[in-house]
């Protein structure tokens, strides 16, 4: 290796270590570096980007950034030690502060992240005026290594007492037991309400914020006869129980980025007869406590035309942290970007001038309903030779509801197939068949029809900026 080579890969292990002890810091009270630039870069770099990270990494996409973000890091160290001797500290003290300064944002701002910062500038510029040979800079490396692995630990454990403190909150629901759609057990075929731990997460944050149960109060301000400030016991006592099925704005044909839960909410109506908005309110702006908002025309959501709620529970527990704990708006019908923010804090009346995150970013300012979309989890074929296979799935088409889903074989004539009975109409519905196929390989498509009338959009395309279309299409070999 070139001279030039081995000094960039120990300032890459010199990076590695510095920003290791810095995490460290930051994670002994809770925060994190890297967390705070992921959120920076989730909130600046082009669309096309965020779509591609999505698209590439799916439900892993807080990891892939947190490993980008890390990999960058080291990469900027390396870069750094390319720079003229005189620069290389003024240069890396600067990247500290842009890192200080991106832990003092919320939700997760933190004085240890700052120190951290501090910290981590410092010995870079220390490490960088003159790169360790090579057995130091393995000692750097190392350190580095074992120094983000602690903090993650930390970070981890911070997260579980969240979640033990969230959970001592009580039950949020009644418990009662789902009823039986009439087609039994399927294996592989989606249940009837998905659990907690299998129902997607996307937001833009790597971790959810850590509140307090007990000083949490929803505000709602703006453009209001009466401010509100509701504890979640007093929400819990207007609250009532709905099923309904919410789907991300990236779910392509046959992934998983959507789920069917028993959801404990309070209708927004009765929290806007309280609030009486005034005359000039256009828009409900839902902001969560790290500003992030996603706003909603006023009018459908006061006069009950568009359903929805103030959620504080799901499938009879508190919202669990990563779904939203303590409340978020849900519209069935609206794809997530567009239902309301999580972590909510706050609900403001405004006009017609305030601009939402997504907005900003490059998506329709109108809010995007629900494509109906059915997919296909089981395509079970029998014995060897008898030609029989079972197909089964879910659709979905809120708020109206399904009204029939239909396979094709081969690019054939389309075939109805037998409705499991419906949860409600927002929810999601399984469906199944057992059809006789000839030896060979073969395509099998599915698609639903609403209760509107409206049928699934065959032509596939990407979620931006109107959200995915397409059938789902699996191969199956009898």
């Amino acid at each position: 290796m070139s001279k030039n080579g081995k000094r960039l890969l120990s300032a890459a292990a010199v990076g590695l270590g510095s920003l290791g002890a810095g995490e460290l810091i930051a994670a002994s009270r809770g925060g994190s570096l890297v967390d705070g630039i992921g959120r920076a870069a989730a909130d600046t770099v082009p669309v096309a980007v965020v779509e591609a990270v999505v698209a590439r990494a799916g439900a892993h996409d807080k990891e892939a950034t947190r490993y980008g973000v890390l990999a960058a890091g080291v990469a900027a160290a390396a870069g750094l030690a390319a720079l003229p001797q005189r620069v290389r500290t003024p240069a890396a003290l600067a990247f500290g502060a842009g890192a200080g300064a991106l832990s003092t944002r919320l939700p997760n701002r933190s004085p240890a992240a700052v120190a951290g910062s501090a910290v981590a500038a410092g010995l870079l510029s220390r490490g960088l005026r003159r790169p360790p040979g090579a057995g130091r800079g393995l000692l750097w490396a190392a350190m580095g290594a074992g120094m983000f692995a602690g903090a993650e630990t930390l970070l981890r454990r911070a997260d579980r007492e969240h979640r033990e403190r969230v959970g001592r909150v009580g039950p949020m629901g009644a418990h009662q037991p789902i009823p039986d759609d009439g087609l039994g057990l399927e294996h592989g075929l989606s249940p009837l309400i998905t659990s907690v731990g299998k129902f997607y997460v996307a937001d833009v944050n790597s971790r959810p914020p850590r509140i307090d149960p007990k000083q949490w109060r929803l505000a709602i301000t703006g453009k209001v006869a009466h401010s509100l400030r509701l504890s979640l016991a007093e929400l819990a006592d207007q609250a009532e129980e709905f099923d309904a099925v919410m789907v991300c704005v990236h779910n392509t044909a046959g992934a998983g980025r959507a789920g069917n839960a028993r959801w404990l909410g309070v209708p927004l109506t009765k929290l806007l007869d309280h609030a009486l908005p005034e005359s000039g309110a256009t828009k409900l702006v839902t902001r969560a406590v790290d500003g992030y908002t996603i706003s909603l025309p006023l009018e459908p959501l006061r006069s009950g035309e568009w359903p929805a709620y103030l959620v504080i529970g799901m499938n009879g527990e508190p919202l669990p942290p990563e779904h939203g704990f303590p409340a978020r708006v849900f519209v069935p019908g609206l794809y997530g970007q567009y239902t309301g923010v999580k972590f909510l804090a706050e609900l403001e009346l405004a006009d017609d001038s305030h601009v939402d995150y997504w907005v900003k970013r490059g998506w329709p300012r109108e809010p995007i309903w629900v494509r109906p979309q059915a997919r296909i989890d089981v395509t079970a074929t029998g014995s060897p030779g008898s030609g029989k296979c079972t197909v089964a799935g879910v659709a979905w088409a809120p708020p109206h509801g399904v009204s029939g889903v239909e396979i094709r074989i081969d690019e054939t004539d389309w075939i109805p197939v037998e409705l499991g009975a419906e949860l409600a109409p927002a929810a999601w519905r399984r469906w199944r068949t057992i059809v006789d196929l000839p030896p060979g390989e073969h395509t099998v498509s599915a698609r639903v029809t609403s209760r509107s009338g409206e049928v699934q959009d065959a032509a596939t395309r990407p979620p931006f900026p109107l959200g995915p279309g397409g059938l789902h299409t699996v191969t199956v070999h009898a």
